[in-house]
């Protein structure tokens, strides 16, 4: 269970620390840029600016990562159950995101790979606890 907690934890803050940091720019330029995300890869999205999905990356991915993170390192109850929640938030993220670009991407292979992680994690972590709960019989 100690390394099933510590990947949640590792996966976690990857996840949260940058989505924070790909928020950032989106907020602070929310036009885009040629260097950083063109304009273009706007067209076949619901989106004029990157204002919106910047709030939604760092509300849904960022915040929520960390508010998880701290969940599973305080051993709170169902941090399992909220670790597996938060892969299914990013998988669901990373479909819209690859549906809207109509473009996948290398990164969204790795954030991929980071979704399936927590998802496992989280069903094992919380098919764990259960098992060591007192029966309430």
């Amino acid at each position: 269970m100690k390394l099933l907690r510590v990947c949640a934890i590792l996966l976690l803050a990857f996840l949260g620390v940058t989505a924070i940091a790909g928020a950032i720019p989106m907020l602070l330029h929310p036009e885009g840029g040629e260097v950083f995300m063109p304009p273009s890869l706007l067209q076949y999205s619901l989106f004029h600016s990157y204002l919106i999905p910047g709030v939604l990356l760092l509300a849904a991915n960022g915040l929520l990562a960390l508010i998880v993170l701290w969940l599973v390192i305080a051993r709170h109850p169902v941090y399992g159950e909220w670790t597996c929640f938060q892969g299914c938030v990013l998988l669901g993220w990373l479909v819209i995101e690859c549906a809207m670009l109509r473009e996948v991407m290398w990164l969204h292979y790795l954030y991929g790979v980071v979704a399936v992680g927590l998802i496992a994690t989280g069903l094992l972590l919380a098919r764990k606890a259960r098992r060591a709960a007192p029966d309430a019989h």
